[in-house]
Formats: C-alpha cells, sequence, structure tokens
C-alpha cells in the first residue's frame, strides 16, 4: 500500500489503498500490523477494500475480519454505500454501529469525523 499513512487535525490514522483488497484473516492481520508498525489504532476502510464475502454472513469472513481488528485494539470506520448493505449484513451493521470498534458510514466526511471524533 502506497501512502497509507494520513494525518488530520494532528490524529495519525491508516486509510487503505483503494486498490488493496480484504480477502482474508491474514489481509486483515497484515493492515493491523500496519496500524501497529505505525503507532496507531485508526483504521479507514473502502467499500472496494471488501470482497463479496465480507458482506455475505454466510462466509464467515466478516466475523473473522472483524474479531481480528477487535483483539488488536484497531478502531474501524468503513466506507459502504447504503444500496450495498442488505439482508443480514444489514443487520450487523445495525448492530455494529452501537459499538465503537466498527461502523458503517455512507461517505467518507462521516466515517473520518467518527474514527477522529471530530
Amino acid at each position: 500500500m502506497n501512502d497509507y499513512v494520513k494525518n488530520k487535525d494532528g490524529r495519525k490514522y491508516i486509510e487503505a489503498d483503494k486498490e488493496y483488497i480484504i480477502r482474508s484473516e491474514q489481509d486483515a492481520l497484515d493492515l493491523a500490523a500496519i496500524c501497529v508498525e505505525n503507532n496507531t489504532s485508526l483504521l479507514l476502510l473502502h467499500y472496494g477494500n471488501l470482497t463479496p464475502d465480507f458482506l455475505d454472513l454466510k462466509t464467515g469472513l466478516a466475523g473473522a475480519i472483524l474479531q481480528k481488528f477487535i483483539n488488536y485494539r484497531i478502531k474501524v470506520a468503513a466506507i459502504i454505500p447504503p444500496e450495498k448493505i442488505a439482508g443480514k449484513f444489514r443487520k450487523m451493521v445495525i448492530e455494529s454501529n452501537r459499538s465503537n470498534h466498527f461502523r458503517v458510514f455512507a461517505t467518507e466526511e462521516e466515517a473520518r469525523n467518527w474514527l477522529l471524533k471530530i
């Protein structure tokens, strides 16, 4: 990933390249390692970073990936268009948006504001 360390108002976070695709738990661990190496626990993901398997809860990928981020205390904001949030994934988003670990937003501005608590 190139230029993934971002700074806004003195707060450092990692923003996954739009070309970086999280296909496995190992990819999530790699992102967690990037966060740790750069001394931040804040991660911004884009819809393009996620595979269809992430959105299909039957695969278990979303749960496994989110658990990795929780284990490493990585706070994640994901930008996902509302029309892509459906079915059981929608229920998971509603539940996770109550937490302080992983939340889904329609816009980059909303995601960044929550992540950085602006």
